[in-house]
């Protein structure tokens, strides 16, 4: 029995530690993080909370470098990460929330294909609001509807010029979009000097995360939320899709909110070693759960309400089998205006 006991240990204590090949991959190496909005903003925010923690879950504990590319409505990001980075999940792009429809919706700017990324997660849900300065006279979306408003927009793929199109379409508003400020400083920066009125398409959490002071002071009108469902903070702001009362029409505007679902989306590039992704995701997740990411997260007025890379999966798998004309009609409403004002 000693003998075999004896045995037993020596053969345990030769036995070789197994390797981890994504930590030998990662360990010493630091992996580009591509932002696809500029610095100082809501998306730019999330992203750089996330990156300061995930590294402790990722195998081999690499680095993580911020590379800001806002241009396009963050279409250069998702292009970048599908067609100019390799393919060893060095590279991982904080995507804008439409970067997941467009290339359905036709966008030419959109040179990929979002299900073949490699989704890791979404921090969370981003619900656009519409709203003006506290002393616009436009205090609800009705007045919305009776005068024109003078609205400021990033780029003409941005939320912030798509959104006002869409509910000028679906709910008979008079939003003018003045198209071409930075989207991190230069939209709030042109509300509050008075060269727009409002803000239509800027997220809830982004204004959270980088304006508390616009809530804190009551500087803005919240007229109207753009989401599946509504914020419990604004359960008394009117939300799109229970005003649209066209089924049709509710139907197209339910694909469009999809984008809005999947929120703030992590990818890394197509054909990736599905190991690696394997750990990206689970370090995603927990992250999501990690003590510190969810204080950090909270100091900076972050929404979180993550999903999963394969609730991306779903929802991309869901709005890609929509019926042709709703996804016809839906396209005619993101897509670019025929003219765009500039600041």
């Amino acid at each position: 029995m000693n003998r075999l006991f004896i045995g037993l240990v020596v053969a345990m204590v030769a036995a070789p530690v197994q390797a981890d090949p994504v930590a030998d991959f990662y360990r010493g190496k630091s992996i580009t993080m591509l932002v696809a909005s500029g610095v100082g903003g809501g998306y730019d925010t999330y992203a750089r909370v996330f990156a300061r923690h995930a590294i402790k879950f990722i195998p081999g504990t690499p680095g993580i470098i911020a590379k800001n590319l806002p241009a396009a409505g963050g279409l250069v990001a998702a292009s970048t990460l599908y067609n100019n980075v390799d393919k060893d999940a060095l590279t991982i792009a904080a995507l804008a929330n439409v970067s997941t429809l467009d290339p359905l919706f036709g966008n030419p700017g959109a040179r990929y294909d979002p299900r073949k990324f490699g989704w890791i997660g979404s921090i969370g849900k981003l619900q656009n609001v519409c709203a003006t300065w506290f002393t616009s006279p436009v205090k609800n979306i009705e007045d919305a509807k009776k005068r024109n408003v003078i609205v400021a927009g990033a780029g003409a793929a941005s939320n912030t010029a798509v959104v006002p199109r869409i509910v000028n379409e679906l709910l008979g508003t008079r939003f003018n979009v003045v198209a071409g400020y930075d989207p991190a400083g230069g939209l709030t920066m042109a509300v509050e000097s008075g060269e727009a009125e409002g803000i239509c398409g800027l997220s809830w959490s982004t204004i959270k995360a980088s304006r508390p002071d616009w809530l804190a002071g009551k500087k803005l009108n919240v007229i109207l939320q753009m989401s599946m469902e509504k914020l419990p903070e604004l359960m008394d702001v009117p939300s799109a899709l229970d005003l649209v009362t066209d089924p049709a029409r509710k139907r197209v505007l339910e694909l469009i909110l999809i984008r809005q679902e999947t929120g703030r989306p992590l990818a890394t590039a197509p054909g990736s070693p599905p190991d690696r992704l394997a750990a990206l995701r689970k370090a995603f997740e927990a992250t999501m759960k990690d003590p510190e990411f969810l204080a950090d997260a909270e100091r900076n007025q972050m929404e979180i309400d993550p999903l999963t890379g394969a609730g991306i999966e779903a929802f991309l798998d869901k709005a890609y089998a929509a019926p042709a004309d709703v996804i016809a009609q839906a396209a005619a409403l993101v897509g670019p205006p025929s003219e765009i004002k500039k600041p």
